[in-house]
């Protein structure tokens, strides 16, 4: 299962570009010439080298220690130097830009999506300053499995490809097939099942199954502590029920706040429109009758797994999040984790039926090479990035060490997709166990395809934790096919001119923020949606909405179609 979805830099002195470098080096033979038609080296077998790496490290991980280093470091001949952040997204992103303003930058930056990693504004500014290298040539001389992904896939390589034909750094490819659709909700059907009642359909039906909830006891405690509905910062509940009104593409997870949509091929938003204002009503109603939860735009993750394992007594109905494990300990002796099941996008009182569609891969790059790189520390550094697109390098890199956190397959297990042959399971650790440091996890997953996904075997009981990717495939198919593909904006191939990237960076922001402020201050009620609606949309006016579709809108236009 993909974990979820967890400051203008000051310049820095311009270094050397690849040819330089190149030029700078070495020995043998080459096969492959820069946009200067200057040669790059060709270096068979693996000198050693040291390599300075950036990368995010997780409370029960070491880097240095890890097994997975540890095999690079023999297959490729590689000394790692380490400088690591934590998973925790704010402090991971100051310490990487505070690496680069202060010119103390690595070798090598490894970053993981939903922890921090460059845009594609970062990426054309750092490399017209001429700190982030170009990797075509490498890629064409050292890589073929980058090669060959690209080639294979078209999205991938015009996510990954500049507007000048140059990658600057290689985005991670996850072809996660329940990330595509955040906008979940889970319901506990326990309850449902005391209450004699069904998953609602309609946004009627849910009030009438969330007023059941909060006042007939289905805990059977005897007190009123049920929480109806939750969510918490990250995980939005917004999207799930706008969707029932107005074709709402935010995602839940953190990686995708625009409102922005197609609209008979111009770039449009939706927060000013009135479907979006008669979902906002709607949630309104919910909040006033007691049946969302007053910490649920507020909480962050943690509280809300809180509200999910509360001691004792389950007191948590439903939820809008990626999965359930983030707002319940999978694996409880209570079972409780196994209540929840999710429930399709509600039918609106104008026939909207959406889901949102998000696209499961992050635009921009997590792994960039830097002008500190010798031509031996690139070319090693993207062989190691090579082998992560095998495979068994995905296998080992991902999960760790065979025998130890992953095992081929036994006769009679059965893939995620049970037409194909299964090529590997994971194998589940003790509860309450100390996670084994034997692999990279998130920083190793770069060719994550549908088709590696499906052959992992996964047991074929959704409710057996080690069923647990099967319950979520499952669950998705709810969801799949209900976006309105004509309204999906493909903001992950729209690559901005970057000499408007700090304006359209500030635009960005402030709309994003003043709709989402505007969303909870209409919600709670602290702001009336009829009689505040029309100084709510002066506001979008008065911060650039229409410039900031005109960049977009021009940015699109270039788009290959």
């Amino acid at each position: 299962m993909t974990v979820r979805s967890r400051v203008t830099r000051s310049t820095v002195v311009a270094g050397l570009s690849l040819a330089a470098l190149a030029l700078a080096a070495c020995t043998g033979g080459t096969d492959a010439s820069d946009a200067a038609g200057k040669p790059l080296p060709t270096i068979t077998g693996n000198p050693a080298v040291t390599i300075n790496v950036f990368a995010p490290q997780g409370p029960d991980f070491n880097l240095a220690k890890n097994e997975f280093s540890q095999k690079m470091t023999q297959m490729f001949n590689i000394t790692f130097k380490w400088q690591t952040s934590t998973y925790d997204a704010g402090p991971a992103k100051e310490k990487r830009q505070i690496s680069l303003a202060s010119g103390d930058y690595p070798d090598l930056y490894l970053l993981i999506p939903w922890v921090d990693q460059f845009t594609q504004a970062d990426l054309l500014r750092l490399a017209n300053q001429g700190v982030v290298l170009p990797l075509n040539q490498l890629i064409d001389q050292y890589a073929p499995n980058i090669k060959k992904a690209l080639d294979s896939n078209p999205d991938y390589k015009a996510m990954a490809t500049a507007p000048d034909g140059k990658i600057y750094g290689m985005p991670q490819w996850v072809d996660c097939y329940h990330c595509s659709y955040q906008g979940k909700l889970w319901m506990n059907s326990t309850w449902l099942k005391k209450l004699g009642l069904q998953q609602p359909k309609t946004p009627d039906e849910m009030r009438t199954v969330l007023q059941a909830f909060k006042t007939k006891d289905p805990n059977g405690n005897g007190k009123a502590d049920e929480i109806p509905l939750s969510a918490d910062v990250r995980d939005s509940l917004i999207p799930y029920f706008m969707n029932a009104f107005i074709y709402d593409p935010q995602g839940t997870s953190g990686n995708n706040n625009s409102a922005l949509v197609l609209r008979d091929g111009k770039v449009d938003l939706q927060a000013n429109k009135d479907g979006w204002r008669e979902g906002l009503a709607y949630l309104n109603s919910l909040y006033k009758e007691g049946l969302i939860d007053k910490g649920a735009f507020t909480q962050n993750a943690d509280a809300l797994q809180q509200q999910g394992d509360n001691t004792g007594t389950v007191i948590l109905g439903s939820a809008t999040v990626l999965h359930p494990g983030i707002f319940v300990t999978l694996g409880q002796p209570d079972g409780r984790d196994k209540q929840y099941d999710a429930v399709a996008p509600l039918t609106g009182p104008n026939g909207s039926n959406f889901s949102a569609y998000n696209f499961p891969s992050v635009p921009g790059a997590t792994f960039a090479l830097t002008n500190k790189a010798s031509p031996e520390v690139q070319i090693q550094s993207i062989k190691m990035l090579d082998y992560l697109f095998t495979p068994e390098g995905e296998i080992n890199g991902m999960f760790g060490t065979e025998g130890k956190t992953w095992a081929k397959p036994q006769a009679g297990e059965v893939a995620l997709d049970k037409s194909v042959k299964p090529l590997y399971r994971q194998i589940p650790q003790k509860a309450g166990a100390k996670p084994p440091n034997t692999a990279w996890q998130a920083i190793a997953q770069y060719n994550n395809t549908a088709d590696f996904r499906a052959a992992e075997s996964i047991n074929t009981d959704i409710y057996n934790q080690a069923g647990y990717e099967r319950r979520l495939f499952e669950a998705t198919k709810l969801y799949d096919g209900k976006e309105d593909k004509a309204q999906v904006y493909p903001y992950w191939k729209v690559w901005i001119d970057p000499s408007l990237g700090s304006e359209v960076a500030t635009l960005q922001t402030n709309i994003e923020n003043y709709v989402q402020q505007n969303a909870l201050q209409f919600i709670t009620g602290s702001k009336d949606v009829t009689k505040d609606w029309d100084s709510y949309v002066k506001g979008l006016d008065g911060l650039g909405l229409k410039r900031y579709l005109e960049i977009q809108q021009t940015a699109y236009d270039k788009v290959p179609k």
